[in-house]
């Protein structure tokens, strides 16, 4: 089983963030170490460790986090240009914290990634 991790205390604001979104299902806040000008972590409420545990209760949750991307993507001003959303799943698949979190990268000409 997996334990709380970093970003459960980051949604109870026990350690700070640059929170820039929250509602009652997600958060979303920016990442500590960006890698494109616009790098946004938006995370679900509740813990889910990775794509491979969602169930279908978590629908509402993972629904929300999509809207919530067109939405700070339109804030931060990257909306038209466009920009990326991605999500790891397991060490292979990049994922260091088991907190299922959605990348929202942008502000910048982003190449293909195959």
């Amino acid at each position: 089983m997996f334990k709380e991790t970093i970003f459960s205390k980051i949604i109870r604001r026990e350690i700070y963030a640059d929170i820039i979104y929250q509602d009652n299902l997600v958060t979303a806040f920016r990442d500590i170490a960006p890698k494109t000008p616009t790098h946004v972590l938006i995370v679900p409420n509740i813990l889910i460790p990775t794509i491979n545990d969602v169930q279908i209760t978590h629908e509402q949750e993972l629904g929300r986090m999509i809207i919530v991307a067109a939405k700070v993507a339109k804030k931060e001003g990257i909306a038209e240009d466009g920009y990326r959303l991605i999500i790891n799943c397991n060490d292979h698949g990049g994922q260091e914290i088991y907190h299922i979190h959605m990348h929202l990268i942008g502000g910048q000409r982003l190449g293909p990634i195959f």
